[in-house]
Formats: structure tokens, sequence, C-alpha cells
């Protein structure tokens, strides 16, 4: 598995001293503080990555918004950012995304989340002192990004892109988008350890799920928090050709976008 996007325990306890490594904790508040986090973790909380002004267009922050909060934690442009929260990673994976749409070049999800670091390493109580940067986004370009809009999808439609549904059943049963294949995104996470499943077991399971290397994937959920974690997971297999609906089917809806419901065939 591709270590630029998914990294294990093991691979950030060996470089917590590195000056140029942040580690960023999304979880609320009241947890990185009362619980514990890893050490010198910065937290940057998922309400503060997420606009849900113009939600049917999606939820990202605005390049400047998010700019803002990576300066206030203390994160430079050429930082190796590693982001998890205690959630098998989907919090964090937005995160992520988002950081890789704002140009952010070295950004990696923690295997596992949380509780798998707590197995096996130290945890600390105390916020680092934070020593604010100018941080300056570079927003990836429409011909860069994976994130896709209304128009996008709907010439995907007339050609032979795969359109990968990661919600539950009962959301999948009363309302996708035509042709869509349902694939849980937990499906990937073992849940014994958290982290996950072996690099042998995610190719099985993509491919008895219809997720081929072949075909162009487009992922969307609802508000495309659970597909953040599809996406990253695929990229880390080496899957290319992934993109990103990011108004997902709350903005399908919002526009009258045909639909298919009941079980798929």
């Amino acid at each position: 598995m591709d270590d630029t996007f998914v990294v294990g325990p093991e691979w950030l306890a060996d470089r917590l001293e590195d000056p140029h490594l942040s580690v960023v904790d999304v979880r609320d508040p009241w947890e990185y503080d009362g619980i514990g986090h890893v050490p010198s973790a910065v937290n940057v909380p998922f309400e503060r990555y997420r606009d849900e002004s113009d939600v049917d267009r999606g939820t990202l922050p605005g390049a400047d918004a998010f700019a803002t909060l990576l300066s206030e934690a203390g994160i430079s442009p050429e930082d190796t950012i590693v982001a998890y929260d205690d959630t098998h990673g989907v919090f964090a994976a937005r995160f992520v995304l988002t950081a890789l749409e704002y140009g952010h070049d070295d950004v990696r999800l923690l295997d596992g989340d949380y509780s798998a670091w707590n197995l096996e390493y130290e945890t600390e109580s105390e916020a680092p002192d934070i020593e604010p940067t100018e941080y300056e986004p570079t927003p990836l370009s429409r011909e860069e990004s994976p994130l896709i809009g209304l128009e996008d999808v709907e010439d995907a439609l007339e050609r032979d892109a795969l359109f990968v549904d990661t919600r539950e059943q009962a959301e999948f049963e009363e309302a996708r988008l035509p042709g869509a294949l349902r694939f849980n995104w937990r499906e990937v996470v073992d849940d014994e350890t958290r982290r996950l499943k072996s690099e042998t077991e995610l190719e099985d399971l993509l491919e008895s799920s219809g997720i081929t290397r072949g075909r162009e994937i487009i992922l969307y959920c609802n508000t495309a928090r659970r597909i953040s974690h599809t996406y990253v997971v695929l990229r880390a297999l080496g899957y290319d050709d992934v993109s990103f609906y990011e108004g997902s089917l709350t903005e399908w809806l919002a526009n009258d976008g045909a639909v298919e419901t009941g079980t798929a065939d």
C-alpha cells in the first residue's frame, strides 16, 4: 500500500521528532484534551474544516479559510501532515482530501485511529506550543482536481463510468444515482484491529464488489464525508482514475436528478 497516502502507527512513531512533521487530531476538543492524543498533535476539529452553509454544493471550507486554519495550527506547506480521528479514519480522511484539494503536497491518513495508536504507543494530554505560520494555499486546478460537479456527473452517466455509493443499504435503496453499485466504506476496516484490512483482502473485496482498475470510478455518498475514506484507500492501492462527487446525493436531489430506488438488480 502506498505510504504517501496511508501510514501505520509504527511509521508515525519513528518520525515524531521530525520538525517537518505535523500530526493533526480531528476529534472534538474534549476528546483531544480529556482522553489524550498522539504526542505533538494539534487539534483541528472536524467542524473547523467543514462549511455547511451551502451543503447542496459540498462542504469544503474554502481555500482562504483552510489556510487560516493551518496557519493557526502552525502548519507549513512543506510539512508532512498525518491526520487521525477515532472513527476508523473517516473524519481524518476528509481532512486529507481537503488538504490535497487546496494544494498540500504531503498529507497522509493514519491507518487505524487513535485507539489503534493507543494500543501500542504513548499519548499525552498537554497541547503543544504552537508557532503560527503564514500558510499560502495553492488550490488544484479543475484539471488537476479529483472533485467533480453536477454537470460532470451528468456527462459521466452518458459514458461507461462506474458510480460507487458508499452509504448504508437502506440509504442506497431509498435513492441512488442510476446504475450505481453499493460499497460500504466500513468494509475495508478490520473491526478487531481498527486498521485497514490487508492489501490482498482489500483487492479481493473491491473486485468482488465490481470495482476494478479498468473503469473510471466516481464516488458519492450524501455529503462527501464517507467517500473521503474510500477515495484515500483506493489511491493508496494505486487506483488512479478516481473522481469524487463533492455535492454527492444532496446536490443531485436538490437539482431533481434522476435516481433509482429499491434493491439493485
